[in-house]
């Protein structure tokens, strides 16, 4: 019987590697954990949310980036790529460069098979310890589903649901709505990808 040790990485060593991998990876607490590719289907929510959120809030003080920006979680020595990241103001930035943020207000995850219980449960938690994160939204690429989280003025998180086509997504957060249809333009639930 071979003992194999797992290699740890500081954030630094991930940070250095990361600048120069083909493919994104996620780090936690010393571990790199590569990515999973996205489905046609993600990518057309993400970019549906992404293209009509700036039309909406034009002349607004937001800045929104899609899929290829770091989030930093200090608390849990975590860096994350969300699919979409909606800051008020500028951006914070961890150390010199441009690429890991610190201060999102409002999180969106296109939820997938593979990674759909890590978004709801540890990856929630996780988000949950930035300071200014007030919003949260969970979109479903295999039905008309999304969940809506609100951070509360004590700490508390108010949880909403829609499940119909017509039915109007409104952020908190932001004056910002969607209408479900608008967010699902495109998608073809027949198409079982993973």
């Amino acid at each position: 019987m071979v003992l194999q040790i797992e290699k740890r990485y500081t954030s630094e060593e991930y940070l250095e590697l990361e600048e120069k991998a083909e493919y994104k990876n996620e780090y936690k607490d010393g571990e790199i954990i590569p990515m999973t590719g996205g489905t046609t289907n993600h990518n057309k929510i993400a970019g549906n949310f992404y293209k009509r959120f700036p039309l909406t809030v034009q002349g607004q003080d937001y800045e929104i980036y899609i899929g290829d920006v770091k989030l930093s979680i200090p608390r849990y020595r975590l860096y994350t790529y969300p699919d979409i990241i909606v800051i008020k103001g500028k951006p914070i930035y961890e150390g010199t460069g441009t690429t890991t943020i610190t201060n999102p207000l409002l999180i969106v995850e296109v939820l997938s098979n593979s990674t759909k219980n890590y978004d709801k449960t540890d990856k929630f938690k996780y988000y949950r310890s930035i300071p200014g994160f007030q919003e949260y939204i969970m979109i479903d690429q295999y039905s008309f589903a999304v969940e809506q989280f609100i951070k509360q003025a004590e700490g508390q998180w108010i949880f909403k649901e829609y499940e119909i086509e017509d039915a109007v997504l409104v952020l908190d957060s932001i004056d910002f709505q969607i209408v479900l249809r608008d967010i699902y333009e495109g998608v073809n639930f027949e198409l079982i990808e993973e």
